[in-house]
This record gives C-alpha cells, sequence and structure tokens, in this order.
C-alpha cells in the first residue's frame, strides 16, 4: 500500500558501478536486446554476489536520498529488457536475429523459434535481498509484452499479435511471482507503443491487459521516448505522446511518462485522469542537478490537471547512462522538491 502523498521512486535504472560493468562500453553501443556477458568486469562465478552487493549500493542510495518506493536499479541487466526476453523458452540464444531498433539501426535480438513459456522464475528471486534491506514499499520493472514482440526477430509464430500475447502469458507469470515475493508494484516498460504507435493501437492494450490480467497488486507502465543518453537532447524528442490516450482504457493503475527533458504540454494528463500518473520532473539530458525548486514548480504545474492524490514524481527515465554524483543529485532534488509541495498541501 503506497500511503504516501507525492510519493517518489525511480523509473527503473540506477547507475551501475564502474568496477561491476564496462560503463564506456556499454554507453558507445545501442542498449543490448540479447545477452552481453562481455560488459561484465566481474568473473561469471562472482558476478552474482557482485551483483547483490551493487544492489545493496543502489538501494543504500535511494533510502540516503530518502525515496518513497524504492527499486532494484535493474543493476543485474545489461539492458532494461534483455535479462527477461533471453531467459524464455522459445529463443534460440545461441543464433540471434536482427531487428531495427527504435534509432532506426539494426540490432542484434531475440529469436523467436518455438513457443514462448517461462521456464521458471526470473525476477522473484531478488526480492528477498531487497525486503532484507528496506521495509519500504518495493517496485521492480518488467519488459512489457509489446515492446519484447517489437524487439525480437519473429520465426514461429504467424503474426507480431500472437507474438506479443505470448509474451504477455509469460509476463502475467512473472508478475504473479513478483507479487507473492513480497513486492509492491510491478511496472511494465514498453516504450514501442510511442515508438511504433500505428502498430501499437493494433494490439498493445490487448496485450498488456494479458500481461496483467488477474494479478493481485498495484501495477504501472512506463511509456517514454527513450534514454537521452541513446535519443539525444530535446530537440530530437517529440513534445507529446503519439500513444498515451489509449492507456487510460487498459487495466494499468499507474502510467509514467516523461515530462521535464521534452517540456511536455502537461493538459496531455487529463487523458489520464482515471489513472495514477508517474510524473517525470528530471531532465536526463541536462547534467546540471535541477533544485528542488524547479522540480516543485513542475510538480504545481501537473496539480492543475490532477490532484496529488493521482501523482507520483519520479525521474523521466532511468538513470543508467548517469554519472552516480549526478544522478544520486537529482534524486535528491527530486524528493526535497516533492517535499515542499507536499508540505504546501498539508
Amino acid at each position: 500500500m503506497i500511503r504516501t502523498l507525492l510519493p517518489t521512486t525511480l523509473v527503473g535504472s540506477y547507475v551501475q558501478p564502474d568496477w561491476l560493468i564496462d560503463r564506456e562500453r556499454l554507453g558507445s553501443r545501442l542498449p543490448p536486446r540479447v545477452r552481453a556477458r562481455e560488459l561484465w568486469r566481474v568473473p561469471e562465478g562472482l558476478l552474482q554476489s557482485a551483483q547483490d552487493d551493487a544492489t545493496a549500493l543502489a538501494v543504500f542510495d535511494q533510502l540516503r536520498a530518502g525515496i518513497d518506493i524504492i527499486g532494484d536499479g535493474e543493476i543485474r541487466r545489461e539492458s532494461y529488457s534483455n535479462r527477461l526476453a533471453n531467459a524464455l523458452e522459445g529463443i534460440d540464444v545461441d543464433h540471434p536475429g536482427t531487428a531495427m531498433d527504435r534509432t532506426g539501426k539494426p540490432n542484434p535480438v531475440p529469436r523467436v523459434t518455438g513457443p514462448i513459456r517461462r521456464r521458471a522464475p526470473i525476477e522473484s528471486g531478488d526480492i528477498a535481498l531487497l525486503r532484507r534491506l528496506t521495509d519500504k514499499p518495493l517496485k521492480i520493472t518488467l519488459p512489457g509484452p509489446f515492446t519484447m514482440a517489437q524487439q525480437a526477430q519473429n520465426d514461429y509464430y504467424p503474426d507480431e499479435r500472437s507474438l506479443a500475447l505470448a509474451y504477455a502469458e509469460a509476463v502475467n507469470e512473472e508478475i504473479r511471482d513478483l507479487f507473492a515475493a513480497g513486492v509492491d508494484v510491478v511496472q511494465l516498460d514498453e516504450p514501442y507503443v510511442q515508438a511504433r504507435a500505428e502498430k501499437a493501437r493494433v494490439y498493445a492494450v490487448e496485450a498488456i491487459n494479458r500481461a496483467v490480467a488477474g494479478v493481485q497488486g498495484l501495477t504501472a507502465l512506463h511509456n517514454c521516448f527513450g534514454y537521452a543518453h541513446v535519443h539525444g537532447n530535446e530537440t530530437k524528442k517529440p513534445d507529446g505522446y503519439s500513444f498515451l490516450g489509449e492507456l487510460a482504457t487498459s487495466a494499468i493503475d499507474v502510467i509514467s511518462i516523461e515530462a521535464a527533458q521534452p517540456r511536455l504540454k502537461l493538459d496531455v494528463l487529463r487523458e489520464l485522469r482515471d489513472k495514477i500518473v508517474m510524473l517525470g520532473v528530471l531532465d536526463l539530458a541536462d547534467l546540471h542537478v535541477e533544485t528542488p525548486q524547479l522540480v516543485a514548480d513542475r510538480i504545481r504545474a501537473a496539480l492543475d490537471h490532477l490532484p496529488a492524490e493521482q501523482l507520483w514524481v519520479a525521474p523521466d527515465c532511468g538513470f543508467k547512462y548517469l554519472p552516480r554524483e549526478v544522478a544520486w543529485g537529482k534524486m535528491r532534488a527530486m524528493v526535497l522538491g516533492a517535499a515542499l509541495v507536499r508540505n504546501e498541501l498539508g
């Protein structure tokens, strides 16, 4: 249960330490869709314990900053989607396919050669560590079924819709296990509903609804324009969403959107008046740390369109590519800015 007014949280990723992953190499390429084990600096036999330690650091930074809903920082992942997407049956991990990334460049992707099924829980085994570190509400992220279908080479299913619905069944099983393990919020990352809105209008909401059907817990969906590091500054991003109002009809409880970097026109929030909105208030293309007053102003602007009870406060996107000191500074400013507005509201 999330009881805090204007609760703060991360979108998903936090900064992975340089001793854990080759950040320079990671930042010089497209986000990996297949496994990229060569990015890790730690030998395979020590990797899990090293990832545990780095996850604890990510949680500690969030607690030190005062974040209300804690995440694992996606420390164990090479990208937001590839850990789960490559752990499923039906994927030929030895012979990847190719698909066009949302940047317009070809990228190696999972090649689907059989029925998509989940072999075993993938993320839920990590929750015990988080629960030892904090009693605060927990949020875990998963790639959404529409986005995974766009990030795959389909050599088995008759069409993309069928593939997306198969992914949705696997995601549904994973969500159920996460809630059973003690997670409070499960977030689906669905950037491709924005990038490929025409296809999304055909079957994305159907796949998303299937992914969350019957689950017992709060669900969120992140709809974004992509990492600032990958997609550039605000001059390269639209100032409005091509797929947003459609999500108002979905079964998702919380919709996460970017607002700070693209200078989003916040009247679009009225399209989501029946949802909780996780509002992006940190511009991750700008390495300068926002002041708490600027963050508060961005929150106040949203309150012209939605009541405080329907707003969560977050960065625009993940912190993955930022310097750690910048990420922590922005996170702390976000917490202080939310507190300013919370105090005004009484």
